[in-house]
């Protein structure tokens, strides 16, 4: 297999358990899934089986555990399904959830390993999206979490836990992310509580599926468990963890992440770090203003979308405007303090969706993209001479020449515009 393209999971593969905070009985199923499509939850159990994608605006707690939702739906302790996932190389699947949590097993990552080596890999033929680190980059979070990102070829995850109990203590590891090693030295590393937060815990509505079966159990007299898998478990752990949080980039991720007290949310801050910073990159062009000029009617003044730099058939794109002083619009908009019309940042989002929308139809040079309705307009700041846009939009929906479809617009990772657009196509 070519690691350059993504891949799936071969058939289906099912594991059944109770989540470690719910205590409520789940069966997880994975399925294959369309290239291109990522990690996507369906909770059979509610109506209409809604999807949850495993992505960073999904992320709705990071308390003990990453929770993602949307709407109602919510699926908790996601973590050690993704690093299973993630670790193994599976960019598409549906997990099939009958339940509001995920099945802790036995508190480890090593069962849903190993089911995914039972069910087997499938090569897709769409490319790997990677996220290459460039520069060093630091997060800090407000519980004395600390994180630092160098270039590194592949992924792997330095680490550092700091417990007051004398069992665990200060303990540090370091692990390239790669299936043999995830599946050996990170994989069979189980979650571990304090018997002293049991009632606390409680309470609140968490660990209610806890045991000594799924969860290595301290108290004051040391380990409650028959013993350890590896004398520093809670660090590996913990690492699996980081693993299972940072694949909510939905990318293949280069970097050596330096961690100092990890945490869920200290995780899911570093990852919103790091798709920050790839928006800022400057990316290679997978489609550049040569061929857009095939696809799109506008020309200068109107043509606003310099290149292409990713593209998924039928469900996203990513395109770049370079903001220059030379914008014809700087002359009235306005003399001694230049802002981009927010109407042309709006249409610069409407004509990368275009590009989304023509790859839907045969013989796009001869159809034309009419925008009908945008709802939803908001614009959160101004647009600059030097200022890159980096444009992202979703196919929502598609039937019969009309589609829906969600925008976004970023300058340096921050969001400065969004719209929700319907469009037609029709002939020239």
């Amino acid at each position: 297999m070519n690691r350059g393209r993504q891949w799936t999971v071969a058939k289906d593969i099912t594991l059944e358990g109770t989540g470690v905070h719910s205590g409520e009985a789940a069966t997880l199923t994975f399925r294959p899934a369309d290239a291109g499509s990522g990690i996507r939850f369906r909770r059979t159990d509610l109506p209409g089986e809604p999807q949850i994608p495993a992505s960073l605006d999904y992320v709705v707690k990071t308390d003990l555990g990453t929770t993602l939702g949307q709407g109602e739906a919510h699926v908790l302790t996601v973590e050690h399904v993704l690093a299973a996932l993630y670790s193994q190389g599976v960019d598409n699947a549906i997990v099939e959830l009958s339940g509001p949590e995920v099945p802790i097993r036995d508190g480890s990552f090593r069962d849903y390993v190993a089911a995914l080596a039972d069910a087997g890999i499938r090569e897709q033929e769409a490319e790997v999206r990677v996220v290459r680190v460039d520069a060093p980059l630091s997060v800090e979070g407000g519980d004395g979490e600390s994180y630092v990102v160098t270039p590194s070829a592949g992924l792997r995850i330095s680490a550092t836990i700091d417990f007051e109990h004398p069992l665990i203590g200060r303990q540090f590891g370091s692990f390239h992310v790669d299936p043999d090693t995830f599946g050996n030295e990170l994989a069979p590393a189980r979650t571990f509580g304090f018997r002293a937060d049991a009632e606390a815990l409680h309470a609140r509505g968490l660990a209610l599926g806890a045991s000594l079966d799924n969860t290595v159990v301290l108290d004051d007299e040391g380990i409650m468990n028959d013993g350890l898998r590896f004398p520093d478990e809670f660090l590996r752990h913990k690492v699996g963890d980081i693993v299972g949080d940072l694949s909510l980039l939905g990318a293949h991720l280069e970097a050596h992440v330096v961690a100092e007290r990890p945490s869920h949310a200290g995780n899911v801050a570093l990852a919103k770090a790091l798709a920050q910073a790839s928006r800022r990159s400057g990316r290679e062009p997978i489609i550049d203003v040569g061929k857009l000029m095939q696809y799109l009617p506008h020309r200068y003044p109107m043509l606003l979308v310099d290149r292409v730099t990713e593209f998924e058939h039928g469900k996203r794109i990513v395109g770049i405007k370079n903001v220059t002083i030379n914008e014809p619009f700087f002359q009235g908009h306005y003399p001694g303090h230049p802002i981009m019309p927010g109407v042309l940042i709006i249409e610069a989002m409407a004509q990368v969706g275009g590009l989304l929308l023509m790859e839907e139809v045969e013989n796009p040079d001869e159809k034309v993209v009419y925008f009908m309705t945008m709802d939803n307009v908001k614009w959160r700041r101004p647009v600059v001479p030097g200022d890159t846009l980096v444009f992202e939009l979703e196919m929502v929906q598609f039937r019969r020449h009309t589609c829906k479809m969600r925008g976004q617009g970023f300058v340096d990772g921050q969001l400065v515009a969004e719209a929700d657009f319907m469009a037609r196509i029709v002939d020239r």
